[in-house]
């Protein structure tokens, strides 16, 4: 037998002698409550911000720490200087008194050896009931004329403690905790909290972080009972210590050392678990139901790729090899095929949807939006014209004769191709053979809404499904949201692609800026301007589509002619809108996002976005891929309202770099992974301890071993491995096995 994270075998005698620890897991599931001075009201407090146990506590480690290592001496300090003071109340027992206005003061008498000094205390009248002559205190804050100003305290010695005050009796220390540091000549017992490495945990306005780190004092003692989720083999092998001393070790480090390896334990775990259930969720799902084979490629993409009018790119190539073989594997396709706009991920999914109709079966494109529908129908009868594949579109726009008629043709299985909307997952509509599936923009639609096109596929089998996105997803991203899916880039544009110029523009730039824009449109090219709001209001300050159009028809671009396109528009409104800009016959378009995605005019050459700071990195990089699509160079203007400092940075990384993919990266270390595609609804796990992309290198090291245990012991779910998959489960929720809503 192998000694617990170790490799060295233990004779007889050795075991008999080492200490046994049985964890009770369900000791972290109990209420706060069981915390000295936690009644329901601050129970409740503590669960509105996501701390409803013992193990949500625990796992709340601190987000930063205060280096209060020595204990000064009240002579020594200087005025302003802040400081931890061991010292003693003396005097008459306090009382607080209030000010004009309602401020609370509280005043105290305290001493030390060197002298002392009159400790003042703002808004805390109950501390009055605890301070007596004799009582001894560990104060922090700084030296002034009047005295010391008390920012954080702790009481050491024993008294008396109800809801809603601090306790002020010094918690036992738990078994095996770092031994206190405290120098202290009177004898007095040391401080736990106000001394050393300080943790700063998050607080709420009803928690301050005292109380939080108060807390987690108490619940360190339980500590040794959290699911040790990594095998004994790997801790062994990166030499990582017990889950129950990492967490001690976080919460109140002996040392920088120690808080290292503490919190170097706890991301790799933290990153480690969420693989594990990605990885176990992306087999369980592709082994639920079979999905058709297509085979190797037939006689009708051949000719088809042949009668391109273009070269594909070696990222596409690639691509359709990564197609290839998914489609025959027997397991349903789960691609996510992220392109810059213009990388040519459309011609991939033709190439699928192909696939799938030499093969005997159907196949269907679905997008977000009518507009983006549409955009589709028009590329797709552009692609596929040479081979007179018909198709049919379906949105809540399309005529109900046609809509019947398409209905009809694909429950027979007459027709093999559609694009549409949402309107392709109604009960209504079915489909003889449905094998394969492309969702655009797949992070706009809801997990049911994606379920029920699965639905939709041949009894008894899973359609393939190759999502796409224009969204470029840092690697630290697609590990994660989208760890459950195979990924492919396209990287590469296709030839004759012009790189598009990026430019800040100060509001005192702006007549300079539409001088730019009127030369521009003189020699014959066009411009779009993107707004961030539809029509004018008092909540939401900001231009306004419809309102810009009109301006600069009287103002600035009153010798051309400018369109207007919105969502709120009807859609013969919308089509009649892109037909007139397509073909010339308006210079200027005025828009809100709608033309984010699927609007392609090779003349247009100026794109100027109002309030850019109002947008995302990405949205900023999409809008800015509708131009530069032709022959002529290209510029986007960025016009900036009021933007605070984060988004100045944002907006100067959108003018500095033109690759979506690093800009992707340098958006997600500006940003953090809670913000970036909306992750906080997307699915995407707020990581209690590993920060990214700064984990990014425990990340790929957690993910590898995930892979080389599923290649040993063919399931995470081997006894051997013990408790790992309850752990992840534990950890990331009783749901963490249902899909992520990407």
């Amino acid at each position: 037998m192998r000694s617990f994270a170790g490799a060295a075998e233990l004779t007889t005698a050795q075991l008999r002698e080492a200490p046994v620890h049985w964890p009770r897991p369900s000791v972290l599931d109990v209420s706060l409550q069981v915390i000295p001075g936690v009644g329901p009201k601050l129970a409740a407090a503590a669960a509105e911000a996501g701390i409803s146990t013992v193990g949500d506590l625990l796992y709340r480690v601190p987000h930063s720490y205060r280096d209060r290592e020595d204990v000064r001496a009240l002579a020594d300090l200087e005025p302003g200087e802040e400081a931890t003071v061991l010292v003693e109340v003396v005097g008459p027992h306090p009382r607080p008194f209030r000010k004009r206005g309602g401020l609370s003061i509280l005043t105290a008498k305290v001493e030390d050896e060197t002298g002392s000094a009159r400790a003042t205390w703002f808004n805390q009248p109950w501390l009055a009931e605890k301070m007596s002559p004799g009582t001894a205190l560990l104060l922090v804050g700084s030296r002034d004329k009047r005295g010391f100003r008390v920012t954080a305290h702790e009481f050491l010695a024993t008294g008396g403690g109800e809801e809603g005050s601090p306790r002020t009796d010094t918690p036992a220390r738990p078994q095996d905790s770092p031994p206190p540091r405290l120098r202290s000549a009177r004898g007095v017992p040391p401080g736990i909290h106000t001394t050393g490495l300080v943790p700063v945990h998050s607080a709420t306005e009803e928690l301050k972080p005292q109380r939080i780190r108060e807390w987690a004092w108490r619940a360190c003692e339980w500590a040794p009972n959290a699911v040790e989720g990594l095998p004994a083999e790997i801790r062994a092998r990166r030499n990582l210590a017990a889950v129950g001393d990492a967490l001690r070790g976080a919460h109140f480090p002996a040392s920088a050392e120690d808080l290292a390896a503490a919190r170097e334990r706890l991301a790799f775990e933290e990153l480690f678990l969420h693989q594990a259930i990605l990885a176990t969720r992306k087999r369980t799902q592709r082994r639920a139901r079979p999905a058709p084979r297509f085979g190797k490629p037939g006689e009708l993409v051949g000719p088809w790729i042949d009668s391109l009018p273009f070269e594909l790119t070696v990222d596409q190539l690639g691509a359709l090899d990564d197609v290839d073989a998914d489609i025959d594997r027997g397991e349903p396709m789960q691609r996510l095929l992220m392109g810059e706009v213009g990388s040519g991920k459309t011609v991939v999914a033709v190439y699928a949807m192909l696939r799938a109709l030499e093969a005997g079966f159907q196949a269907v494109l679905m997008a977000p939006t009518e507009t983006l529908a549409e955009q589709h129908a028009l590329t797709l009868d552009r692609l596929l014209g040479a081979e007179a594949i018909p198709f049919a579109l379906l949105t809540g726009a399309t005529p109900a004769a046609a809509r019947k008629r398409a209905l009809g043709q694909l429950a027979s299985g007459e027709l093999g191709l559609a694009v549409g909307t949402h309107a392709l997952i109604e009960p209504t509509v079915r489909f003889a053979r449905l094998g394969l599936s492309v969702v655009d923009e797949q992070h706009r639609f809801g997990v049911e809404q994606r379920r029920a096109l699965d639905e939709k596929g041949v009894e008894g089998m899973a359609p393939h499904v190759l999502h796409m996105t224009a969204t470029p997803i840092p690697r630290t991203l697609s590990l994660t949201a989208y760890g459950d899916l195979d990924t492919t880039a396209l990287h590469q544009l296709p030839a004759g692609r012009m790189p598009v110029e990026t430019r800040l523009i100060d509001e005192e730039q702006r007549g300079e800026a539409f001088e730019f824009i009127r030369r521009r449109l003189r020699e014959g090219r066009q411009a779009f301007v993107v707004c961030p709001l539809v029509t004018l209001s008092d909540k939401q300050p900001g231009r306004a589509a419809e309102a810009e159009a009109e301006r600069l028809r009287a103002g600035e671009l009153r010798d051309f002619e400018v369109g207007l396109l919105h969502g709120q528009m009807h859609s013969t409104e919308k089509a009649a809108a892109m037909c007139a800009f397509a073909a010339g016959e308006t210079d200027v378009l005025v828009a809100t996002t709608v033309i984010e995605v699927g609007i392609d005019v090779a003349n247009a050459t100026v794109m100027v976005i109002e309030g850019a700071e109002r947008f995302g990195v990405s949205q900023l990089h999409q809008l800015r891929g509708r131009v530069g699509r032709g022959e002529h160079p290209s510029q986007c203007l960025l016009f900036s309202e009021r933007a605070g400092e984060l988004a100045r940075k944002r907006l100067q990384a959108v003018a500095g770099e033109t690759d979506g993919f690093r800009l992707a990266e340098v958006d997600l270390g500006l940003r953090g992974e809670g913000e970036i595609l909306g992750t906080r609804q997307s699915g995407l796990p707020r990581f209690a301890v590993a920060s990214l992309p700064e984990d990014m290198p425990t990340l790929l090291a957690a993910r590898e071993e995930v892979l080389e245990l599923l290649r040993r012991h063919g399931s995470l779910e081997d006894a051997a491995l013990g408790p790992l998959l309850d752990a992840a489960r534990r950890r990331f929720g009783a749901g963490a096995a249902d899909p992520i809503p990407l």
